[in-house]
């Protein structure tokens, strides 16, 4: 877990920015900046930044490695704590909460503005850099980038696509977005893994989440990773979350992707309610239907 920067903002001069700002420059050619090229991209001269590289230092916000030359690279926190400054100035967020959720590809934290809202840090590639390279479109087409590049694309994609959902599909209403990082609408509800529904509710909600997800293809996304784990249950509905890796309906795997995503969604309500859900609701006869824009309710193969 990437420590929570938060609390570093009131500590951190004008001129610390100044210096990070300009290793993250820097990182746009080299994952480790030469020292000697910080002050041309800081705008400051050698004495500021060596001073200001010894605070970024102690707390954490850059790391220092010498290999062929003296090079400085930021860490996550680094980089949260610039996102986290411009989401301020830019009047996203007043106040900062307690975390929400912390997972492998993003750490998810509660923040106020008008009303509560949510603060999403992506972290892919961070610690699973290769794995996300390779898989994610974002990024595969890149012979060389950093983790910074892989999970600013994250964030950007995944704003995107809640801007082009929202409000027809139920997902997180999209506020604002820097960097690697995302605010939206602060969820209601219990995640469907850890919801027991009645008896009277389970086809219910399994249709409201295939709907949803049919909505989402009729728009032209498949969510490419639904699961248990992604779903919101509340008492006005589902609400669908992470979709920074969702494919467009043409692309080459979505076929195969939607069917995977029915297959999970199905075979989980199957393994926790098999009295209401049997063994022969098909998720490719779902998937078919959504795809030739016939599917109405789940109840037609319940």
């Amino acid at each position: 877990m990437v420590r929570n920067v938060a609390g570093l903002l009131p500590e951190l001069d004008e001129e610390d920015f100044y210096l990070l700002s300009g290793v993250e420059q820097g990182m746009r050619f080299s994952e480790w900046v030469q020292r000697e090229k910080l002050p041309k991209f800081t705008n400051m001269t050698e004495e500021e930044v060596d001073y200001r590289l010894e605070r970024c230092l102690k707390r954490g916000l850059v790391e220092k490695e010498t290999i062929q030359y003296e090079g400085y690279t930021l860490q996550f926190e680094g980089y949260d704590v610039l996102a986290l400054r411009a989401l301020v100035e830019q009047d996203t967020i007043s106040e900062f909460g307690s975390p929400l959720g912390v997972g492998k590809e993003s750490d998810v934290y509660e923040v106020r503005s008008y009303k509560p809202l949510a603060l999403k840090y992506h972290r892919e590639g961070y610690t699973n850099f290769r794995e996300v390279h390779k898989e994610r479109d974002y990024a595969s087409d890149k012979e060389h980038v950093s983790w910074m590049y892989t999970a600013r694309k994250a964030a950007e994609r995944e704003h995107d696509i809640l801007e082009d959902l929202y409000p027809d599909v139920s997902v997180p209403q999209p506020i604002d977005q820097n960097r690697h990082a995302i605010v939206m609408e602060k969820m209601d509800g219990v995640e469907l893994s850890r919801t027991k529904l009645e008896d009277d509710q389970v086809v219910g909600v399994l249709d409201l989440l295939v709907s949803e997800i049919e909505r989402a293809h009729e728009i032209g996304y498949v969510h490419a990773d639904m699961s248990e784990y992604n779903v919101f249950v509340d008492k006005g509905g589902v609400t669908i979350f992470d979709w920074p890796q969702a494919v467009p309906t043409d692309h080459e795997n979505a076929d195969e992707f939607l069917r995977r995503d029915l297959g999970n969604v199905v075979g989980y309500f199957r393994r926790k309610y098999p009295q209401h859900v049997p063994d022969d609701v098909a998720s490719d006869d779902l998937a078919a239907s959504i795809e030739d824009g016939s599917f109405e309710t789940v109840t037609e193969f319940v």
